[in-house]
């Protein structure tokens, strides 16, 4: 096992959390720091919970973000089939093969006895129960019932799981990357259903005949996981198998830091935790694309959610990332998911993109009907103006809507402030200044302006203020005469005839 393979393995219930994405990112990171490769495998062993068109929203995600698998459903490779519900025939062997070592056994019992038992434990205070090496001996399985009544269930095809026989008395240890040695007593721990009565074998089950077959070298995943980690190394130990090396991520805590986030604190915060926007059929949940983020910026936000490459740097390349990353720099504590950071890194990246494919994603985005009647050129013009005042692309339109429509409010209350009657005359001036302007540039007409104040020896602040709330409404923006080249003298003197008008009717 000396090349790494790493596996992002994902169930289709619903869409990907943020917190998988981030997952799937330390796997690629590292098969691309080692020359290895990112394995996509779809483990919807539990078909209740099956949602369509989960599995495609997860590749769209993994696309999106530019973490393409090199071997899973749709992308190729030869340890396939990658959906665990199209390996359901190669997991029976392995299975028998630990009843045949007395390290697992068939079990009868029906839904309604487990409940039963369970209520009953319930009554005696116990409410923790767990079919483990105390009660194993008194429940309906081939360890307390004779081998005839065995064969006789078993020929009825009767209910009959299988379930992994924890070994009394044992301390389970191994050695996590991320956490060090860990450590399990095997008299605390349950006898995990690893074949169900459908034939389809449990997580665990399945977890780790295809990580052995696939030849995963690191098994990269959330915490949540570390518990049954003590039931995998079991079965790798009772089939003779090496274990791949393990690294448990801390969790993405909610950003009052109680607890793991989850979709309701989105919902709580007004903020997104799934990459790519999803209809329940319900519900509606916000995406980071729909959002209008940057993949890279969120990507690069992500990765510093529970890993540090060492130093104080935070803006990355992808390069960067692969080439500093390491599972040893990640941290056993949760991270906070924290939005304003999430913002600042997109605010970033837009800065510090070309303005041409800023408007690729413009043009393309599910606002681009607001910009289809503009020209390419007075696009990347507004994008050059607008870049460092937006921090999501719809704020292109949203923050700079006055380059693209006339103003619908206006900004009364400096208007009320700045604006003298006896200023008028300078006003009629300036107005005859842009209308002979030949060249209509920004150096132009900042020159004639600027000149004209000067001489007249009028404050620039009792002019400017009111030139930019009747050109865009607001005092907010981009320079005023880059503003007023961009527009045009035909739209300047519209925008002038209808802000001065509103400035007489107020």
């Amino acid at each position: 096992m000396s090349q790494t393979r790493v596996r992002f393995a994902p169930s289709p219930t619903g869409p990907l959390h943020i917190g998988g994405v981030r997952t799937a990112l330390y796997n690629y990171l590292l098969a691309k720091k080692t020359a290895g490769t990112f394995i996509l495998r779809i483990e919807d062993t539990d078909q209740n919970r099956y949602v369509a068109g989960a599995e495609d929203y997860i590749k769209e995600a993994l696309e999106w973000f530019g973490i393409s698998p090199d071997e899973g459903p749709g992308y190729g490779g030869e340890h396939g089939p990658y959906r665990q519900s199209e390996r359901k025939d190669i997991y029976a062997k392995y299975v028998q093969a630990m009843i045949d070592r007395g390290h697992a056994y068939y079990a009868f019992d029906t839904e309604e006895e487990l409940t039963k038992i369970r209520e009953e434990e319930k009554e005696k205070g116990n409410h923790s129960f767990k079919y483990n090496w105390q009660v194993r001996d008194k429940m309906r399985n081939s360890v307390s019932l004779s081998n005839e009544e065995t064969e006789k269930l078993l020929s009825q095809n009767s209910n009959v799981t299988v379930r992994l026989k924890i070994p009394t008395n044992e301390t389970i240890s191994f050695t996590d990357i991320v956490r060090g040695e860990v450590s399990f007593e095997s008299n605390e721990l349950d006898d995990k259903v690893i074949m169900k009565a459908d034939g389809m074998p449990t997580y665990h089950l399945a977890n780790i005949v295809d990580d052995h077959l696939m030849e995963i070298s690191h098994v990269i995943r959330g915490e949540e996981w570390l518990s049954s980690t003590a039931h995998h190394v079991l079965m790798y130990k009772f089939l003779d198998w090496e274990a791949p090396k393990f690294a448990h991520l801390p969790l993405i805590l909610n950003p009052t830091g109680g607890g793991k986030l989850s979709k309701r604190h989105g919902a709580k915060f007004g903020f997104p935790v799934f990459p790519l926007e999803w209809n329940s059929g319900e519900e509606i949940f916000q995406g980071f694309r729909e959002d209008g983020f940057d993949s890279e910026a969120v990507v690069n936000f992500l990765s510093l959610l529970g890993w540090n490459p060492g130093d104080d740097k935070e803006m990355m390349t992808r390069k960067e990332m692969i080439n500093l990353f390491s599972l040893e720099k990640i941290v056993k504590s949760g991270a906070k998911f924290d939005f304003d950071k999430a913002k600042w890194f997109n605010q970033q990246y837009i800065i510090g993109k070309p303005e041409v494919e800023i408007l690729n994603v413009l043009r393309n985005g599910k606002n681009s009907n607001k910009f289809s009647s503009f020209s390419d050129q007075f696009m990347l013009k507004s994008i050059k103006l607008m870049k460092e005042r937006v921090t999501v692309y719809p704020d292109f339109f949203e923050k700079g809507q006055y380059l693209f429509d006339l103003p619908v409010e206006y900004d009364l209350k400096t208007l009320n402030k700045k604006y003298k009657p006896e200023n008028q005359v300078h006003f009629d001036a300036v107005h005859s200044l842009i209308e002979k302007d030949e060249e209509f540039t920004a150096e132009s007409l900042s020159g004639k302006i600027k000149g004209y104040i000067t001489d007249h020896e009028i404050s620039f602040g009792a002019i400017f203020p009111i030139l930019r709330i009747v050109l865009s409404g607001t005092m907010k923006g981009p320079d005023l005469f880059e503003m007023m080249e961009l527009l045009g003298r035909e739209d300047v003197l519209i925008r002038w005839k209808a802000g001065f008008a509103q400035i007489e009717k107020n």
